[in-house]
This record gives C-alpha cells, structure tokens and sequence, in this order.
C-alpha cells in the first residue's frame, strides 16, 4: 500500500514539479508513523535527482541559490522543531499561510522569483519540509508563471540539495534510524515507476497549462497540513 501511495505520488511531482509529498505524507501517516518524515526525504530525493537529470537544461540556478540560501536556516528551525515545538501550531499557521498566498494567487497576486521571495520561500520550504517533509508549495507558488519544464527542473535542483541536507541535519541531531532509511529506499522502486510513467505525459499536460494544476495541488497541500496538523 505504502508503495503505491509513494507511485501516485511521484507521478504526480514528475508531472508539475512537486506534490510527491502532499500525496505521501497524510497517508503514509496512517499506514505506518514512522515512515514521516525521513522515509519520505529518502523518496523525495531520489525523485528530485532523477528529475534533474531528464531536464537538466531547463533549471533556474540564480532562482535554487536564492532559495537554498534560506532553505539552510530553515532546516535548523524544523529540526527544532522536530525536537521540541508542538508540530500542530505550526501545521495550521504555515498551512494557512500557503492557502492565504494560493486564494491570492487566484484573485490578483503575481508573484515572481525575486531574491528576497526566494529566500523567504526557502526558511519556509526547509522548516516545514524538515519537520513533515511537506515544503514544496513555499517556492513552487513562486514559479506559478514559468514554463513547465522550468517549473518541473528548477524545483528539483532545489529538493536535491534541500531534502539532503535534511536528512543531514536530522542524522546529526539523532532524529534518523537505519530502519527509517531502509524504508525508504524499499519504497524507491514504486517512486521510479510513478516517475517514467510521468515522462509521456509531460508535454500533453503542459500544453494545458501548468499554473492551475499548481494552485490546485498547493491549495490542496494547504488543506491536508491545516487538518493533519489539527488531528494531531
């Protein structure tokens, strides 16, 4: 089961550029608690690396530097999180923050990659994505306006370097186990068989248009953090 929910997740984030989690981690959750948040880091990885080498071309580096400049202090703020914040609070605050920028996005907001959006993006991405392993819609609303291919690229740079230095920071603070780490390398083999069934599907979905299916899966992603973190 829990290898199918990761298949569904990776064709899904192999379609628009992320999503793997918003489809993982809730249900994984109730399978088996202990396969959040690093099982889900491990698959998330792997998919971000594969990702990145079939559209290598199309990444925005300048736009991953800034991110990855506030993904480092946000990773500390989720491992402190992981260790002694009450997980709930800060669920409902980021997943109101992420519906809030989603509603405005619908209504008017444009929002683009500058520095300073991407390194607030980034402290965000890596606080919430440390603790739950949830931290993509932070800096994929911000590319809500580009391309498919460099949506899908440049968001994959970013997860490599963030969810490794994730699982860095939380093997170092003793929040990592070698059983966490063998789950998530048993669940690579479905992650790879969401991800090539997403290869030709690629170009037709981009042809519709890539920024709403964003909005839904961010809106969405919002939603499951507001009620996971309220059933808490």
């Amino acid at each position: 089961m829990a290898g199918v929910v990761v298949a569904l997740g990776g064709l899904l984030q192999g379609l628009i550029g992320f999503g793997l989690a918003l489809v993982a981690v809730p249900l994984l959750a109730l399978l088996d608690p202990a396969l959040v948040p690093v099982p889900v880091l491990v698959v998330a990885s792997a998919h971000a690396m594969m990702s990145l080498v079939r559209e290598f071309g199309h990444v925005d580096w300048r736009g991953v530097g800034w991110a990855m400049l506030g993904r480092l202090p946000g990773t500390v703020v989720g491992i402190w999180i992981v260790d002694s914040l009450d997980p709930k609070s800060f669920g409902v605050v980021v997943g109101a923050a992420v519906l809030a920028c989603v509603l405005l996005s619908v209504i008017s907001w444009r929002p683009q990659p500058t520095p300073p959006s991407l390194v607030t993006a980034g402290v965000a991405s890596g606080s919430f994505g440390t603790a739950t392993s949830i931290g993509g819609p932070m800096v994929a609303l911000l590319y809500q306006n580009q391309s498919g291919p460099q949506v899908r690229a440049t968001l994959a740079a970013f997860f490599t370097l963030g969810s490794v230095v994730s699982i860095i920071g939380l093997t170092a603070t003793g929040n990592v186990t070698a059983h966490q780490l063998w789950a998530g390398l048993a669940l690579i083999p479905f992650l790879v068989a969401g991800f090539l069934l997403s290869g030709p599907l690629r170009k037709r979905f981009d042809a519709g248009g890539i920024r709403t299916p964003m909005l839904v899966v961010a809106g969405a992603s919002a939603v499951v953090l507001i009620v996971r973190s309220a059933l808490l």
